[in-house]
């Protein structure tokens, strides 16, 4: 009696277990619905643009850096002397026309060396004491060419990269080399091979070309 008794209760026992392991088990609904759920999965941010403090920016680089050339407009303020101040444009000859003084040779100079000899000029004969600030308002333009669907001149903008230059030029056309450019900077005779990156940038006067891929 006791024999059969203990084989009820293991039978019972093998019964509940076998529904408990049914139940729990997922279904073919259950992996449905889960594909269904969001995805949460945090993506990596974007890489910051900003400088970080103490980097000076592209445009105080070029600032310092920078020799004027032809098509360069120029905001001269002679401090005192409204009738002595204003724009002046680089002409083909590298020189700009300054009242008082008369031509005087801008190209190749940083604007703080053009404001010392304007300052020095005044102050030779004409000014006791000239307070002088210049300033470049439009930079020259740049020259894009090439396998590029616009190619042609461009107005120049502060921290302007090859890729800006070649989208504002419409893109590369189907033939182009889309990983080297040829760059030629406005006092140099000869353009340069440069391997195409986000951060090659663009300086005023520069020819940039954009070659053919061999297919």
């Amino acid at each position: 009696m006791n024999f059969i008794k203990n084989v009820q209760i293991f039978l019972a026992a093998v019964f509940f277990t076998a529904i408990a392991a049914c139940s729990s088990a997922p279904t073919a609904e259950d992996y449905a619905a889960r594909a269904q759920l969001p995805n949460n999965t945090v993506q990596s941010p974007a890489p910051s643009t900003t400088s970080s403090p103490g980097t000076p920016s592209a445009a105080a680089i070029l600032k310092n850096q920078y020799h004027l050339g032809n098509g360069d407009r120029i905001r001269i303020t002679v401090f005192g002397e409204p009738d002595l101040s204003g724009e002046f444009v680089v002409d083909g000859a590298g020189q700009i026309s300054i009242p008082l003084i008369g031509e005087i040779n801008a190209a190749g100079s940083s604007i703080r060396d053009l404001q010392r000899r304007l300052e020095a000029e005044y102050r030779s004969g004409y000014l006791n004491d000239p307070k002088i600030s210049a300033e470049v308002v439009n930079y020259r333009p740049y020259y894009i060419m090439g396998e590029i669907n616009r190619p042609g001149e461009y107005p120049y903008m502060s921290g302007l990269t090859v890729l800006n230059a070649v989208a504002t030029a419409q893109g590369f056309t189907y033939r182009a080399n889309k990983r080297e450019v040829f760059i030629r900077s406005a006092d140099e005779l000869q353009e340069r091979k440069v391997v195409v990156s986000s951060s090659l940038q663009v300086h005023p006067g520069d020819t940039i070309r954009i070659g053919e891929r061999l297919f």
